[in-house]
């Protein structure tokens, strides 16, 4: 990669809000935030309601980009509140 292309991405990742920010982090903050209950209001997936846990929510959210962005969508909401 050239030095250029180097700069293009630092630059891109300065600007990422969530760039250095663990999946995890982001869905212990949102749950220690909303609760489960109301975070499976927010967000309509299973792993949410039914009997939900950190560990089966991350795999989840994983393997399925479109609920990753929603969780992350929200954890930015989140965060330009405060």
């Amino acid at each position: 990669m050239e030095s250029n292309e180097n700069s293009t991405i630092d630059r891109e990742q300065k600007n990422n809000p969530l760039h250095g920010v663990k999946l995890a982090e982001i869905l212990e903050f949102l749950v220690a935030y909303y609760g489960w209950k109301e975070l499976g209001s927010m967000i309509k997936i299973n792993c949410f309601t039914s009997d939900p846990s950190i560990k089966s929510s991350l795999k989840f959210l994983r393997k399925t980009p479109w609920a990753r962005e929603k969780v992350e969508g929200l954890y930015l909401k989140c965060v330009r509140k405060h």
